[in-house]
């Protein structure tokens, strides 16, 4: 008689608490605390991730789920709809790379993030007569220009390595030829595909590679010599959306034809039969992908939707006997009072919000404490101001400077103690604009303006203010994270827009990686660290999210109400976005939280039914 153990391989155990790992994937076990039988169930699915810079189709791809590359590409109408960008993957969400040398889109691509290659595509839309031959290589930070392809084509397949890729098909007109790279030259083989066709994509090595779509269902399997049909598809996809994994098992999602997507059916290979398995969250065609991925983590990005509409999405495939849960912000409980020009500080279960500009009385002290389900008005600051300088933490907070209309700027400082502020040291000179960093009894005021744009620090130590390091770039309106030995501060004016990131050590500063795009009057995780925060939304009305990991910023998942002049507290992973403006002279209470991407055991009970 065949036991469980003798099937799975695993024995039926006896547990007071559940697992907490994974690897207990096909376990049984009784769970003697609750009374019940439970195991662990691996499921298949596609989750968010973070949005692309900009919607873009018909882009190169390369790498892995977590080290993926994305490169040139179409955006739409207008002058340069055909980019030369690169961005880079790190399973978070997506940074600038180096640039191309030459713009172009519906480009072959392959290889990985610190060894990619893209090759043909066209610097037109539409795409004749600007067809190009010319091959690319990238060693993780820049592009350089490499051999020509033998034929200048567009919407080329490409699969392999670096040093051992494949290029196959494009157009125009279609072709069903083959070309091997070997790192210094690109060579015609005798090999064809069974069939001429144009914007495909493919995954495997120059010697077991693969390719489907381009052409209706029809699927090749190329042994290094020879092209040879494989199982057929379930769903035609003449225009292919992302390829992944290797011959023998392989993933294909999205696809479309005549400007309509086919959803977003996605298939698995098994190297024979082709199986449709979950369905993708935005349908699709022309997409992206990681070419290095696996059918059990792929990933796909960017797109046409049809229409006018380029997709800026990027959507992960995990095969796991986990459940993954897609960072994203959510509503909040709304603030008791609108305003903008807000500072805050804390967490998201124990964060404070305070003064801001209200119209029509401008200077307001009001001071709301937030629990994280709920708002709560505690004890007025002593001095009505906005535009003011926060740092330290619910209970043992600080405000320093700030604006007042009518009026000027005013250098008070005042400490919150859980329930009311008290005066404390003022600023040696009055100055609005300024970023806080730190806790009460170790802070600093960075930048701001005391009558015009300055590059000085402030440190506090909860009694007296001292001289600190000057900042390399004076700006004011910048937001700060970290503490006084390790913090940071990031975008603002100067007085023109800045992307600029300094990173202090309570000492000096130093230069660290540019924002994505500039922020002005935007919000902040002020209670994160130096190599692990966030900032969000900003002028105009933007409800982007950019993540700092101490060396570069990468997206995170939009806001859902684009704002500027907004609070922020909180961490990378567990933020709140409260206030700001919408308009003109427009304040609103409009509160979000933010939680990072969670990981949790897939864990059943087992029943009868």
């Amino acid at each position: 008689m065949s036991t469980y153990k003798n099937l799975i391989g695993k024995d039926v155990n006896f547990l007071t608490t559940d697992p907490d790992n994974e690897q207990a994937e096909g376990q049984i076990w009784y769970n003697s605390t609750s009374g019940v039988f439970k195991n662990v169930i691996a499921s298949a699915a596609w989750s968010s991730g973070a949005n692309l810079i900009t919607g873009t189709s018909l882009m190169g791809g390369a790498g892995t789920q977590t080290s993926a590359l994305g490169f040139g590409g179409y955006v739409g109408p207008g002058t340069p709809n055909v980019v030369n960008t690169t961005l880079e993957y790190n399973g978070s969400g997506w940074a600038l790379g180096g640039n191309l040398v030459a713009a172009r889109s519906g480009m072959g691509g392959t290889g990985t993030q610190t060894a990619g290659l893209g090759f043909g595509g066209s610097t037109t839309i539409p795409r004749a007569p600007g067809e190009v031959a010319s091959s690319e290589e990238y060693n993780g930070s820049s592009w350089t220009e490499g051999p020509n392809l033998n034929d200048a084509l567009v919407g080329v397949g490409g699969l392999g390595s670096q040093t051992a890729a494949v290029a196959f098909g494009g157009g125009t007109p279609d072709t069903n030829a083959t070309e091997h790279y070997d790192g210094s030259t690109w060579t015609n083989v005798p090999g064809t595909l069974t069939s001429a066709r144009r914007y495909l994509q493919g995954c495997g090595t120059q010697t077991a590679g693969l390719t489907a779509g381009g052409s209706g269902t029809s699927t090749n399997e190329y042994n290094g010599t020879v092209w040879t049909a494989g199982g057929d598809m379930n769903t035609s996809r003449p225009n292919t959306g992302a390829v992944s994994g290797i011959q023998t098992s392989a993933l294909m999602s999205g696809g479309g034809s005549g400007g309509t997507p086919v959803s977003g059916k996605t298939e698995e290979y098994n190297g024979t039969s082709w199986t449709e398995v979950a369905d993708m969250a935005v349908n699709r065609y022309s997409s992206a992908g990681a070419n290095g991925g696996t059918t059990s983590a792929s990933l796909a990005f960017g797109g046409f939707l049809g229409g006018s509409s380029y997709s800026n999405s990027t959507e992960e495939w995990n095969k796991t006997g986990n459940v993954i849960t897609a960072g994203a912000w959510a509503s909040g409980t709304a603030l008791g009072s609108a305003g903008y020009n807000i500072s805050g500080v804390g967490t998201q279960t124990a964060g404070l919000g305070f003064a801001r500009y209200t119209a029509p009385n401008k200077n307001n002290g009001l001071t709301e404490q937030y629990d994280g389900s709920s708002w709560s008005e505690q004890g007025d600051l002593s001095t009505g101001r906005f535009d003011a300088c926060g740092f330290g933490v619910q209970t043992a907070a600080v405000c320093a400077g700030g604006k007042q209309d009518p009026g000027s700027m005013v250098a008070d400082t005042e400490e919150y103690g859980g329930s009311s502020w008290s005066a404390g040291e003022a600023l040696p000179a009055a100055r609005r604009g300024a970023a806080g960093i730190g806790i009460l009894t170790a802070g600093v005021v960075c930048g701001g303006s005391t009558g015009s744009v300055t590059d000085s620090s402030l440190e506090y130590d909860g009694t007296d203010y001292s001289t600190g390091g000057t900042l390399n770039t004076a700006r004011q309106g910048a937001k700060g994270s970290g503490i006084l030995t390790a913090g940071l501060i990031c975008g603002g004016q100067e007085p023109a827009a800045s992307n600029n990131t300094e990173e202090y050590n309570g000492t000096a500063w130093s230069n660290g990686g540019d924002l994505i795009a500039t922020k002005i009057t935007f919000g902040a995780s002020s209670n994160a660290t130096q190599d692990n925060s966030i900032a969000f939304g900003g002028n105009p009305n933007l409800a982007t999210t950019f993540g700092y990991d101490g060396t570069a910023w990468s997206t995170r998942p939009n806001m859902g109400v684009g704002r500027s002049k907004l609070g922020g507290f909180g961490t990378a992973t567990a933020a709140v976005a409260f206030g700001g403006t919408t308009g003109p002279s427009t304040g609103v209470t409009t509160t979000e939280e933010f939680t990072g991407d969670t990981t949790a055991v897939n864990i059943k009970t087992i029943t009868t039914s």
